[in-house]
């Protein structure tokens, strides 16, 4: 019977892949408030393209130091209506969001759609490429 527990908890507890990626995206965007570079260094592939809506885009070393000199600061992202697709070790994830983010001491709240693909390297995902348009 005890084991028959464990085993019922374990199931209980573990999440599909697409909820472990849902969990990922989550992190990251808030890495992206919080300006945790480290976190962002690690859940980014070195052969990132970071797409905005305005056509602006940036590779891994860019979101990194405009980040870190404040040239763009994020305050808000919230994420809705996530849907996931994977295919082997490539995922597509898109979902609208309202992101408020503040450029050239301007702060403004973006409704956007957003695609993000993710690739996953061993255990775990990382970011490839993201895209967003204007909802």
């Amino acid at each position: 019977m005890t084991i028959l527990f464990f085993f019922l908890v374990a199931f209980a507890s573990a999440q599909t892949d697409e909820e472990k990626l849902v969990t990922t995206v989550k992190e990251f965007h808030q890495a992206l408030v919080n300006k945790n570079t480290v976190s962002i260094n690690q859940q980014t592939d070195k052969a990132l393209s970071y797409g905005h809506s305005n056509g602006w885009v940036e590779n891994k070393t860019d979101i990194i130091k405009d980040l870190e000199t404040g040239y763009i600061s994020y305050q808000g992202f919230k994420e809705d209506s996530i849907t996931v697709a994977i295919n082997g070790n490539m995922a597509n994830v898109r979902f609208v969001a309202d992101i408020t983010a503040t450029m050239k001491a301007t702060t403004t709240t973006f409704h956007l759609k957003v695609l993000e693909v993710w690739v996953k390297k061993g255990k775990r995902w990382v970011l490839f490429a993201r895209q967003a348009v204007k909802a």
